[in-house]
């Protein structure tokens, strides 16, 4: 049976260009149903794998596996961090303490002592797995996060969640394993060195690539214009140049890639929304990708971990999230569903999976046995988490339908064009005002942009990205029913 990995190349880009077609294809259909986009490719790679087709089957010492999750990895920190909204988490300070602090740094804990008690693991191995299964998945996140029924409150802590948790994980991650290499070599690690290389070459070399790489970005085009796909494209070369230079200077990559993100998300500087959404549009790709991969055989593994003490540890690694949360939002001023959507998702997934394969990836001695107990908690969690996912989409949409008035075919045709969305075109707003359809122009550029802006849109109403913005829409009276169409260039 061939494997990817002694394949021709013509098989691998005939897998990566199917992830990507299927992906196109069924995006509008997922994220209105909000069917769990994994399970999707999960099931594809078991259609491809062993058990179907016989197309593929990944093993873990796979080197196009490595390249890929690694890739996906880079692309996870640094998007992740470049959409961190910074003021906004000054602004919740408290709220991003509780969840990044008992939410993701006890529910690792308590994980990892679980996996020591059930599953008689080392500390240090234990350590790994617990801070690989206290990640939550981006790509479920997203799924809910891109759903305009989600409360703003929900909406602030799960975003910070699962783009700075992460960063939260990594370090006991590379710590672990660090004191799992030196274990196997008979000494004890050096220190000094190791906190050089995780916490000063990495992140140091990734805020200098983030900040040279913004400022070089601002600096031409102020000069000349730079082509949006161009721009697009220049997120990648951010996060791949961060990555290389740590691990240039032995450092971490994948904390450079983080770094980097996270400098150019405080520089605050004017981006068009190409560079973030084509990055998250290709971190997406890979992690579908790895999923895939991941699926057709590998993640099954999760099944033989099916006994008592397997099952055990599997059920604390889904609790303990929301018991924590559920403390510790006790005293939170949360409205009822807000709370509700802060305790329940924290859905794990590939993130979980590829912080457990970094040990695998290097070689570590006994480091394939966190696989499948990692495994058992994701797939159980796709299901779990993935279908209450579509619950709540049905709900929400039950909740949503019209009455039983009609309105005009014009009007239905223009709501109809946008309706789902997050974005609309030019022709689709004239459209809306053409039918009589009540639409408020908000200018949303961010204030060196829009200081030095010659032009305006004509009504455009100035609503600062830097105000507390549902203060600033009651104080300016902002119509409740109609549509607000804001615009950043």
């Amino acid at each position: 049976m061939p494997t990817l990995s002694d394949t021709s190349f013509s098989t691998t880009l005939a897998l990566v260009g199917v992830v990507v077609v299927v992906a196109a294809l069924l995006s509008g259909p997922i994220e209105r149903w909000r069917f769990p986009q994994v399970a999707l490719f999960l099931l594809l790679g078991l259609v491809l794998g062993p058990c179907g087709l016989r197309l593929v089957d990944f093993r873990l010492d796979s080197s196009i596996l490595q390249s890929i999750a690694t890739l996906a990895l880079v692309l996870v920190l640094f998007t992740d961090a470049v959409s961190v909204d910074v003021a906004d988490v000054r602004r919740h300070g408290r709220l991003a303490f509780l969840v990044l602090g008992p939410g993701t740094a006890l529910t690792a804990a308590l994980i990892a002592a679980a996996a020591w008690a059930l599953l008689d693991l080392a500390p240090a191995p234990a350590a790994i797995v617990g801070a690989a299964l206290a990640s939550t998945d981006p790509v479920m996140m997203r799924g809910l996060l891109r759903g305009g029924d989600v409360p703003d409150p929900a909406r602030q802590a799960l975003a910070v969640e699962s783009g700075l948790n992460d960063i939260v994980l990594l370090p006991i991650v590379l710590v672990a394993m660090a004191l799992l290499g030196a274990g196997a070599g008979g000494g004890a690690p050096p220190i000094g060195r190791m906190a050089l290389d995780l916490f000063v070459l990495g992140p140091g070399a990734g805020v200098l690539i983030g900040f040279v790489g913004v400022a070089l970005l601002d600096g031409v085009r102020r000069r000349v214009p730079v082509r949006r796909d161009y721009e697009s494209l220049y997120a990648l070369g951010v996060a791949f140049t961060a990555y290389a230079a740590a691990e240039a200077v032995q450092g971490s990559g994948l904390l450079a890639a983080f770094a980097a993100g996270l400098t150019i998300a405080a520089t605050d500087t004017e981006l068009c929304d190409c560079f973030l959404d084509f990055g998250q549009a290709a971190a997406e790709m890979f992690l579908l990708f790895t999923f895939v991969a991941l699926g057709s055989s590998l993640i099954w593994s999760g099944v033989s971990e099916v006994s008592w003490r397997g099952l055990a540890f599997a059920g604390v690694a889904l609790a303990v999230r929301p018991v924590v949360l559920l403390a510790a939002l006790a005293r939170s001023k949360l409205d009822r569903r807000s709370h509700a959507l802060i305790v329940w998702y924290g859905p794990r997934g590939l993130s979980a999976l590829l912080l457990v394969l970094l040990p695998i990836f290097a070689g570590l001695p006994g480091a394939e046995r966190l696989f499948p107990p990692t495994a058992l908690v994701v797939l159980l969690s796709v299901v779990i988490h993935g279908g209450s996912l579509m619950l709540i989409g049905k709900r929400d949409a039950a909740a949503g339908t019209r009455g039983p008035g009609v309105s005009p075919p014009d009007v239905d045709e223009a709501r109809g064009a946008v309706a789902d969305r997050e974005r609309i075109t030019l022709e689709e707003l004239r459209r809306l005002q053409a039918a009589g359809e009540p639409v408020v122009l908000l200018d949303v550029r961010k204030e060196r942009a829009y200081r030095e802006a010659e032009t305006q849109a004509k009504g455009a109403i100035r609503l600062s990205p830097d105000d507390n913005v549902a203060a600033r829409a009651a104080e300016l009276a902002l119509p409740r029913h109609a549509w607000l169409v804001a615009y950043c260039a």
